[in-house]
């Protein structure tokens, strides 16, 4: 069944994803559920400026949680910095946490879908766990490459060939 191999895999890259820190989870969930929801909202948009909208709610949460979590520290060492010089001495605040694994692969990959349905170059998915096998897929949410959608989704509506040899070579891989 589709639908069955669509929900195992999100939740054995939901389990792998967790083995880092448990809770940066929500962060992946919360860019799947919102670029989700903005190539729908896209798709019943009857104004490009609604689709424009649409997209710079993407742009502005999926940017501003790597921006938050990547360069956070960076920018307010550098504000900072440029204060002094200028006599102004503030005390910034430190977000002290780890990077999220994989923060930018899944971050641009969600922005590549979002930009392609507001280009009108690919039609967005109406099945939610689709979208999310797209996003937390674990081959490559750690370590890339970033993947568009209009290559990858696609392919989960052809069944895979199995056959002995490759079942048999799969184990062996993983093992």
């Amino acid at each position: 069944n589709n639908l069955l191999r669509l929900l195992l895999v999100v939740a054995a890259s939901c389990v792998f994803y967790m083995a880092w820190q448990p809770i940066y989870l929500l962060l992946l969930l919360t860019s799947a559920v919102l670029d989700y929801s903005v190539g729908l909202g896209m798709a019943r948009a009857e104004s490009k400026r609604a689709k424009r909208a649409f997209l710079l709610l993407s742009l502005c949460g999926n940017l501003g949680l790597l921006g938050t979590f990547k360069y956070y520290n960076f920018f307010a060492g550098a504000t900072a910095d440029g204060l002094a010089t200028l006599g102004l001495h503030v005390q910034p605040s430190h977000l002290n946490v780890l990077l999220p694994v994989g923060i930018s692969f899944y971050t641009f990959e969600s922005l590549s879908y979002t930009i392609d349905v507001y280009r009108g170059r690919f039609v967005p998915v109406r099945n939610f766990f689709k979208f999310a096998f797209f996003l937390t897929f674990f081959p490559h949410l750690v370590a890339g490459p970033i993947v568009r959608a209009s290559d990858f989704l696609p392919q989960l509506d052809r069944r895979p060939p199995l056959s002995p040899g490759a079942v048999s070579e799969g184990l062996f891989l993983i093992a």
